[in-house]
């Protein structure tokens, strides 16, 4: 099969490997269509992410769906030829965190295009059968790969026990920030208000739900204040990374408004408004990817709710993985997401 290996930073090639043997418990999948993350884009411009490095050539891709093409003789789920989305992160099942259904904490996790595991820039790929989900006919392998993306929406908007009705501001609008807009709108958020410092990323929002638009700046937390009739809204999330964003989100939020920190800005520690904290009660989430997300999402996106293909701007065969990732590296402002096709779709 083609793989494509990232031998060096800013350094992919196509390369033959042998297609993987399955394990008992393990499905092989025909990958069709493979979301470019901004974890990818780190890794291959990088080298690292914190304390995960890549040590030797590595394959990177984890927003990931295809087609079944064989079972191992425990994996009784599937079917050759079955429609499945792949959720990227095999856990132990046995650990504290696993046990409690927080497996997103697994302390083991094998998560694809994490080093040292290899990724989903590939033609076929082994995975255990409890991480895959089947998928109905009617939606495409470019939705189902980003249920990975909408999964952190998803559990950032579950972690601030989001309800119907309520009002939320997303600070930040790329790939993940969007998504968690179509989350949003798909747990029946009478509110959604977005800031971004890209016009083209904010009329992105629109299409996926978001009610009202801001530019960033200063005084993007007064201007959701002000919208909200001086009272703030019942969650944010701030998916941008940023200390600056962090600030607004925290600034946009009514009293006894919930936070969910999904961006990790690029120094360790940041400043905090304490006091507007404890005045407030406010409440704060860390979101560490998800779990038990992958059944919910694939039901959102099936509803028709929202149309994800409207973020998909840019497609490439698996053949230019190295066009495809310095088109997503270097174009941030006109592409929102960058999908490789490993095999082709009919």
């Amino acid at each position: 099969m083609k793989a494509a290996l990232m031998t060096a930073p800013l350094q992919i090639s196509v390369v033959e490997l042998p297609v993987p043997e399955v394990e008992p418990d393990e499905v092989l999948v025909k990958v069709m269509a493979v979301g470019v993350c901004g974890s990818d884009i780190h890794y291959y411009e990088h080298g690292r992410i914190g304390p995960y490095v890549v040590k030797k050539p590595i394959i990177l891709g984890h927003e990931c769906a295809g087609i079944v093409v064989a079972c191992g003789e425990k994996a009784n789920r599937f079917s050759p030829g079955d429609r499945v989305a792949i959720e990227p992160g095999v856990t132990c099942g046995r650990c504290d965190a696993c046990k409690q259904g927080r497996y997103n904490l697994c302390p083991d996790v094998q998560f694809l295009a994490t080093p040292p595991v290899d990724g989903a820039f590939v033609q076929y790929i082994a995975h255990r059968e409890d991480f895959l989900f089947p998928i109905p006919d009617h939606l495409s392998f470019e939705e189902a790969a980003l249920n990975e993306p909408f999964s952190v929406g998803i559990h950032a908007l579950r972690r601030a026990g989001f309800q119907p009705g309520q009002t939320v501001a997303i600070i930040g609008m790329g790939p993940v920030g969007l998504m968690a807009v179509a989350a949003a709108k798909s747990f029946g958020a009478s509110r959604i208000l977005v800031s971004d410092v890209e016009v083209n990323r904010l009329k992105a929002a629109t299409l996926l739900g978001a009610t009202d638009i801001l530019l960033a700046g200063d005084d993007a937390s007064a201007e959701i204040i002000r919208l909200t009739n001086g009272v703030g809204v019942d969650v944010a999330l701030e998916t941008a990374g940023h200390p600056r964003a962090l600030k607004t989100a925290l600034s946009s939020l009514r009293r006894g408004g919930k936070l969910s920190i999904v961006g990790l800005p690029p120094v360790d520690e940041v400043g905090m408004q304490v006091p507007f904290i404890c005045d407030n009660e406010i409440d704060i989430y860390g979101i560490f990817r998800y779990a038990n997300t992958y059944p919910q999402g694939i039901q959102f996106l099936s509803s028709g709710l929202v149309d994800i293909q409207t973020m998909i701007t840019d497609r490439y065969p698996l053949e230019q993985a190295q066009e495809a990732m310095e088109r997503a590296r270097t174009n941030k402002a006109g592409s929102l997401k960058v999908m490789v096709y490993p095999n082709p779709i009919a």
